[in-house]
């Protein structure tokens, strides 16, 4: 059915005790845990699994260093000619040159932009507007250890526990000891926080944290932040935005045995224009794929584009099978007012509401948490979630309900002032009532395996934010952490994207390496239209195939209905596509969006099926417990091309496409 990945399972020989986070490798077999199909894409051949010893954040080129079954010639020659930088080239319209390329316009793709723009060009590539991202959703805020009483130890423990022990624990330590500096660095830039009477920051707690540690602006954290981060970019002369456009292949090529990643191919939605990227240096910071599923509180843009570029690229992806479900979104049906359209994200009801003492209960008002945990609403997320999931599944019931009416009316207003006013346009005062609440996609946990510096196995292409998958959050994050994680990298992948650009040199020939897309304008308006139509509602059936077979609760009978559904799904799909005259090269918004989705649907399901135990998000009534041998990150290798489908290969590579169908 084309699914484009093998999964291994690396083998430990040295063991991990408990508590700890740390993931060290030692030389063992890559067992093939996912071909189950003959129609599968065959793995690539390794030289060497893992040098021994070595944990996921040291340098993870030294051991994901992958033997390629074909290498074409190199593209990087002594000889290319250095492109001047600060000042960016144009070649023509279609074709634009930069130091450095950055894909994403959230807290981590311009945090990076801003540091990077001191050493050369900047495009800073965006999909929809520059501040629709998934940081503009983020209410909750940052964590970080600001408060005396607290410690990076603690914080770390919070963590690791949470993670379910996935975690690896050097890069624990590195995120929350190098956090409050980040802060800082975001106050001298002007975003503003709330603070108490003191005059001190003010310091909320969420679920799963031990202590007050979560910066915040009222209930619009990431709002903020994203504002005083593009005020900054805006005013530098460096820095390029370029908004409405839609990246939909890196551009890589063979050095020897190493993949190089030499820029992006973009769509302008507006134009309906290829636009082509060559950049010394991308910065992939596109966030995650929450619309794999038919809800979630991730905004339009969030389908999983950086994921899926970056595993057709041959970059390694890890750990796909934790999809964290917010617990409480806003449930439309439970409103007195009803939503007159459909939402395309579901409204989110952060975290901080129960960190401020908001309490669940069913529909009879009876509270249900404190059955499935201790820590009651304070559980961390996977566990929230799974209660709430229990709780409508027995009761047959579509929404639970928070309620936070008890606190001084005041205090509500002042933490919640958007969570509020978006339920009383709908006619609920939280003041007095409860809110419905239900649960919804909103994380990922996985994606682009990283190293401390945000260095990927493909040279030249760093990952920061969502579509990373560093090690920080293990088998799900703790709430805060994700806002915190993208500062971070995106500051830690400064100084060695500037040395990797200081060291190449590019050659105005370069645009011309690669087949360049097209937008089907020959296939006219009629078709293109019907093409559109099914794409979309082929996008409807994965979201309910992936809900109700790969949602909170999983089992293997499930996942391999989802597998057998997918592959269906898609192979109509593609067959309808090329019936109706689409080429494989040729390009679309929904089309290109559609091959994405795909694409990490597959893996998110891939992932679940190679892992036999119930650890944090991913939870299978087949393997309940938790099993201390397989507390190892599920890891994806790149796979040689012999029976692809259309969303796992780069278009640039489709004629090999058309020559391996049947």
């Amino acid at each position: 059915m084309g699914y484009p990945c093998v999964l291994y399972w690396i083998t430990m020989t040295t063991s991990i005790p408990a508590g700890g986070g740390k993931l060290n490798y030692g030389v063992g077999d890559c067992k093939r845990q996912g071909c189950r199909r003959s129609s599968w894409i065959t793995s690539v051949t390794f030289s060497r699994c893992i040098q021994k010893e070595i944990s996921w954040s040291r340098r993870v080129s030294k051991f994901l260093r992958i033997q390629r079954c074909s290498s074409s010639q190199s593209p990087i020659t002594e000889n290319w000619k250095s492109i001047r930088t600060v000042t960016s080239y144009k070649r023509d319209g279609s074709t634009k040159y930069f130091d450095f390329a950055v894909i994403g316009s959230g807290v981590a793709g311009l945090r990076y932009a801003l540091e990077v723009a001191k050493h050369g060009s900047v495009a800073v590539i965006t999909k929809a507007e520059s501040h629709e991202s998934n940081t503009k959703y983020a209410q909750g805020g940052v964590s970080a250890v600001l408060c005396p009483t607290d410690s990076v130890e603690s914080h770390m423990q919070d963590t690791i526990v949470a993670g379910a022990y996935l975690c690896d624990e050097e890069t624990v330590r590195v995120v929350c000891t190098e956090g409050p500096d980040r802060i800082r660095e975001l106050i001298a830039m002007g975003a503003s926080f709330d603070h108490g009477e003191d005059g001190n920051l003010h310091l909320a707690r969420e679920g799963g944290h031990s202590h007050h540690r979560i910066v915040h602006a009222a209930d619009v954290t990431g709002r903020e932040i994203e504002r005083a981060l593009l005020e900054a970019v805006l005013m530098d002369p460096n820095i390029t935005m370029f908004e409405h456009h839609f990246a939909i292949d890196l551009l890589t090529s063979q050095d020897g045995s190493d993949t190089v990643c030499l820029g992006v191919d973009t769509l302008n939605t507006e134009t309906l224009e290829v636009i082509r990227f060559i950049s010394k240096v991308t910065l992939l910071a596109s966030g995650g794929a929450g619309h794999i599923y038919p809800t979630t509180t991730n905004p339009p843009v969030a389908t999983g584009d950086g994921i899926a570029m970056a595993h057709r690229a041959e970059a390694v992806i890890s750990n796909m099978e934790f999809v964290q479900f917010h617990p409480t979104a806003l449930a439309d049906e439970g409103l007195p007012i009803r939503p007159t359209k459909t939402r395309e994200n579901a409204f989110l009801i952060t975290e901080a509401v129960r960190g401020d003492g908001g309490i669940l209960y069913n529909l009879d008002m009876e509270r249900f948490m404190p059955m499935y945990d201790e820590r009651a609403e304070l559980a961390p997320r996977d566990v929230v979630a799974r209660g709430i999931d229990d709780q409508l599944k027995k009761r047959n019931e579509k929404y639970v309900l928070l309620d936070i009416s008890h606190k001084p009316r005041e205090k509500i207003l002042s933490h919640f002032p958007n969570i509020a006013a978006e339920c009383l346009q709908y006619g609920l005062d939280i003041t007095r009532h409860p809110i419905p609440v239900v649960p919804a996609a909103h994380y990922m946990c996985g994606g682009v395996r990283a190293g401390l510096q945000g260095e990927t196995n493909v040279q030249g292409l760093y990952v920061a934010g969502e579509v990373a998958c560093t090690g920080l959050h293990g088998a799900n994050r703790l709430a805060s952490n994700s806002l915190l994680e993208a500062l971070v990298f995106a500051r830690r992948a400064v100084q060695p994207s500037i040395d990797h650009m200081k060291s190449s040199n590019l050659d105005f020939s370069a645009s011309n390496w690669w087949a360049r897309p097209f937008v089907p304008m020959a296939l006219g308006i009629n078709i293109t239209d019907k093409i559109i139509q099914m794409t979309k509602e082929v996008r409807k059936q994965l979201q309910a195939i992936m809900w109700k077979h790969v949602g909170i609760v999983r089992s293997t009978m499930r996942l391999k209905t989802a597998e057998r559904k997918i592959g269906e799904l898609e192979a109509k799909w593609e067959e309808y596509l090329f019936r109706e005259g689409w080429e494989p090269t040729m390009v679309g918004l929904e089309a290109c969006e559609m091959r994405n989705l795909f694409c990490c649907a597959k893996l998110v399901v891939s992932s679940a099926l190679a892992r036999h135990e119930s650890r944090g998000l991913h939870y299978t009534i087949d393997f309940p417990h938790l099993e201390e041998s397989l507390r190892l990150p599920t890891i994806i290798f790149p796979c040689s091309p012999v029976k692809g489908t259309w969303s796992s290969q780069q278009l640039h590579k489709q004629s090999k496409y058309l020559e391996l169908q049947p």
